[in-house]
């Protein structure tokens, strides 16, 4: 193939959220092959590196490397292996300018060749691989997909997405409480819920949303822990950090902890990696979700449970790589001609 034959591709936001919208449950699939892939030693995930702005201290842009191989013939439709990379930026002051905060692309390579072949708006991308994740971690933790009373605290759009992968992908659940620092967004949040037909509350502080809820969804943006009481959770509870920075130590010590990947969430002060540094061990993880699949962990009844996936570049491959062929088959990816430079 010459350089002038070398396709490379666009998808952007419209045909993304399209796409992932006609296949949650498949991108939970997704996630969790890539979970098995990377307990198999098939990934290649470095360390994130995390750009940050002395004169913007709240702004961040995150650098995702990866690499994914498949299996021979697992996935005949996708390229068995790619690299890339996901560089996703976080500025919480766009609020203020009427913009979200998170904005994303992901760039995807061929193992074949080392050209890239593909740029994807990356957003939509990363709130679904870490909804998805989410969502498997809850399942596996609290043993099915039925939850009494589900607490969302942080009422953005990323809560709003694993809200999505709950309710498409077969759970039963009573009533959600929200609980957000701005009431005008948790009433929102709640009043989507209710037009989609679902039980749904406010709550004026975190210890009310929490409270009584079956499975707790933390999404928001602190930046430190903030709850410390151990005797607010319970063992009937799946706690689920996404946002990794809420629970203090106390809190952590008294649970099951299971990450996705042992040491990348023990790092850039998550709240379990202040347990780390506090007690000089790691004894207080239990496992990671590719445990929990293999069976090498169970779920401890006997004790509140608590996810907190920091989030792998290898999501966002197997994520993206899937979008990506979805997006030619269907003719909503947008091929850039001569983009690669003649030798």
């Amino acid at each position: 193939m010459s350089v002038s034959e070398q396709r490379f591709d666009v998808v952007g936001a419209e045909a993304i959220t399209g796409i992932l919208a006609g296949h949650r449950a498949e991108v939970v699939g997704l996630v969790r092959d890539a979970y098995l892939a990377h307990h198999a030693g098939r990934t290649i995930n470095p360390d994130s590196y995390f750009l940050s702005f002395p004169d913007k201290p709240t702004a961040r842009i995150i650098a995702l490397p990866a690499r994914l191989r498949d299996e021979a013939g697992e996935k005949p439709a996708e390229k068995p292996d790619v690299a890339g990379i996901k560089w996703i930026a976080s500025f919480p002051e766009n609020h203020e300018r009427g913009l979200v905060r998170a904005s994303a692309v992901v760039v995807l390579n061929d193992m074949a060749t080392g050209f890239p072949y593909a740029c994807l708006e990356g957003s939509h991308i990363s709130a679904a691989r870490t909804a998805a994740s989410a969502v498997l971690a809850a399942e596996l933790l609290h043993g099915g997909k039925r939850a009494r009373g589900v607490a969302i605290i942080g009422a953005g759009p990323i809560a709003a997405t694993h809200v999505d992968y709950l309710l498409e992908t077969g759970w039963d659940i009573g009533a959600f409480r929200v609980h957000d620092l701005v009431a005008a967004r948790a009433d929102a949040f709640r009043d989507r819920l209710l037009a989609r037909g679902q039980s749904a509350a406010t709550a004026a502080t975190v210890e009310d949303a929490v409270r009584g809820a079956d499975v707790v969804l933390f999404a928001t943006t602190s930046a430190k822990p903030y709850l410390d009481d151990p005797a607010l959770f319970t063992a009937e509870q799946t706690v689920l950090h996404v946002s990794l920075r809420d629970l203090g130590v106390p809190v952590i010590l008294s649970a099951q902890n299971v990450v996705d990947d042992v040491d990348h969430c023990l790092k850039a002060r998550t709240s379990v990696h202040l347990a780390e540094q506090e007690t000089g061990s790691r004894g207080f993880i239990a496992g990671t979700i590719a445990d929990l699949l293999t069976g090498r962990v169970a779920p401890d009844p006997g004790r509140v449970r608590i996810a907190s996936p920091f989030g792998l570049g290898v999501l966002d491959l197997a994520v993206a790589r899937f979008v990506h062929a979805r997006a030619v088959a269907e003719g909503r990816a947008t091929a850039i001609g001569g983009f690669f430079a003649e030798p």
